[in-house]
């Protein structure tokens, strides 16, 4: 695993910014800015630089403490004096300091002050009119903010999970079809089910590299060729997707996989803890004294450092390597432990299926129950239910399951929070369901402190089961509103209610850090849908990839219940 001139520059300046956030001495400060950008700019590798016999002391501006750090950074591909700085701040934070016009000061004053950690806080913070208010910003300064914090956020481009397998499978499949694969697999982002992905990463074993390479250029989806060799290739999809195929040695497949799937913060730990035992890991395997000692599988390389194999999910420097030392990982919730579906919708409102449709294509999908939780009367282009119209369809429910076999359908309704935290149907009528999921549809406006309490006002409710997608974003297209999800996820504790991490790969709501939150504080989640055609239950696994990102469990997970359980443990959020 080559470490460049630009990973030595990125971890000195990442250094330099977090010192600026500390307020740290700026002598040295500067000392750490200036070293990235002469080792950015030196004309050849240090790494190659070093094995020449050069000093790297004799570098303009480096003297041995910052070259021991280029010596640490060369053999482990990382650096334990940023690993510190970073342990003081939120993961991400100095992503603030890249926006136009922000400087460590005013990125100081944002994060103690409107607890802005990312980009993305720093745009709602600013489109909700809160950055004005602070000492030393003022109306223009927030304009200013906005307009660069619009610009960086959307700079990046990058696809759905669910749009890129769409792709990415066919090709892969496609690939396997090349004389001499023994296996394949999507690496990267993609098979740690990252929200979204930049790129797609195609790791193949093969003994030769050729056919392997000459089939992939030859896919009919290739728009272009950006790269051709024998054992790695680079295209663009006519989708506008970046495909990098890498073909390895079976003897080194399992150490490729664990490089090529990431995360980089999981494959530096991996390499410390590697060379603290005499050790060097890199894509090909694991080494001692020249002499590979693992990596034809995954399981081998993670043995050499005395640790469990880490599912891929987990793979982010989120405490998951060292709960793989203390052999206590935990047992990953898996698609089939699902028993049931929490939320989907029929012709009755928007969905695209009629209740017997609905019912049949759960059936199919290996579920047990499944609830009907239409849109109340406020989401009025949805055409929701009014409490008439509610009651028939609660009647209709229960003459269909009456007929039906395999599958049990409960009454449910997806019920508006109207502003000022009410409901949109009256606690007697929601009181003739199974559960009432409530959703926030409308007012993302509202301040930090009015939406949370708003939410805090619906759970209370005689009638409240599950809040649905609890951020209300849309990937790609709407932000999620300014909410305060640990006090959310208390009072759900303390409700004894539950929350919903929407599969809808445009949602993903449920974030994966709130799952482990949940999780923490004994909330259970619902992995759900939010079906609205026959079809859409396939989305369940996008869910099942996020609340293993977010360490759930099947315990963790409220429709893993046999339905008898599930009833019980419904029955007690309705008190009306």
């Amino acid at each position: 695993m080559a470490v460049h001139n630009a990973d030595i520059a990125a971890v000195f300046q990442e250094i330099a910014d977090l010192l600026a956030l500390q307020d740290a001495n700026p002598f040295r400060i500067r000392a750490y800015v200036n070293a990235a950008r002469t080792i950015e700019g030196w004309p050849e590798e240090l790494d190659l630089w070093v094995r020449r016999g050069h000093e790297l002391e004799d570098i303009p501006g480096i003297g041995a403490d910052l070259a021991g750090k280029i010596r640490e950074i060369l053999d482990t591909g990382g650096c334990a004096a940023l690993q510190r700085l970073r342990r003081g701040f939120p993961a991400g934070i100095t992503d603030l300091l890249r926006v136009p016009g922000l400087g460590p000061k005013r990125v100081r004053t944002l994060y103690r002050e409107l607890h802005v950690e990312t980009p993305e806080q720093l745009l709602r913070a600013a489109r909700d009119g809160r950055i004005r208010e602070l000492p030393g910003f003022g109306a223009t300064s927030e304009k200013r903010i906005l307009e660069a914090a619009s610009a960086y956020v959307g700079r990046e481009q990058r696809m759905p999970l669910a749009k890129a397998a769409a792709y990415a499978e066919a090709l892969l499949a496609w690939l396997r079809g090349a004389r001499g694969v023994r296996d394949a697999v999507i690496a990267g982002s993609y098979r740690r089910m990252r929200e979204t992905v930049g790129d797609i990463d195609v790791l193949v074993s093969a003994r030769h590299g050729g056919p392997v390479a000459e089939r992939f250029v030859a896919y009919d989806e290739v728009d272009r060729v950006l790269a051709k060799g024998g054992t790695r290739a680079s295209v663009v999809l006519k989708s506008g997707l970046q495909v990098d195929l890498r073909v390895v040695a079976p003897e080194s497949y399992g150490a490729a996989l664990v490089y090529f799937t990431g995360s980089k913060a999981h494959n530096i730990e991996l390499r410390r803890m590697a060379q603290q035992r005499g050790l060097k890991i890199n894509e090909y395997g694991v080494f001692r004294d020249g002499e590979r000692i693992a990596g034809d599988t995954e399981a081998s390389v993670y043995r050499t450092l005395e640790l469990d194999w880490v599912p891929p999910e987990l793979r982010e420097d989120r405490g998951e390597i060292e709960a793989a030392r203390r052999h206590a990982l935990p047992e990953l919730v898996e698609l089939d432990d699902l028993r049931g579906d929490l939320h989907a919708h029929t012709t009755a409102t928007d969905g695209r299926g009629t209740l017997e449709e609905m019912a049949a294509a759960a059936r199919a999908a290996g579920l047990e129950y499944l609830a009907v939780t239409e849109h109340s009367k406020r989401v009025s282009m949805a055409h929701g239910l009014d409490a008439a119209r509610l009651g028939k369809q609660i009647d209709a429910i229960d003459r269909l399951n009456d007929t039906l076999r395999g599958i049990t359908l409960l009454k449910g309704i997806e019920v508006d929070i109207l502003e000022d935290g009410a409901l949109d149907l009256p606690d007697k009528v929601l009181a003739r369901l199974d559960l009432v999921v409530g959703a926030v549809h409308s007012a993302f406006h509202l301040s930090r402190k009015q939406q949370t309490e708003r939410i805090l006002r619906a759970m209370d409710r005689p009638c409240f089961s599950i809040l649905a997608h609890p951020t209300g974003r849309l990937l790609s297209e709407r932000e999620p509103y300014d909410v305060d999800m640990e006090r959310i996820v208390r009072h759900a504790r303390q409700r004894g209610c539950f929350l919903e991490l929407n599969a809808h790969p445009e949602r993903l709501d449920l974030l994966d850090t709130h799952c482990r939150m949940a999780r923490d504080e004994g909330v259970l989640v619902a992995v759900s849908s939010d079906a609205h055609a026959p079809a859409d239950f396939g989305v369940l696994r996008y869910g099942i990839g996020q609340a293993r990102r977010g360490w759930l469990e099947k315990g963790d997970v409220l429709n893993t219940r046999a339905l008898r359980d599930l009833r019980k443990l419904l029955a007690g959020t309705m008190r009306g």
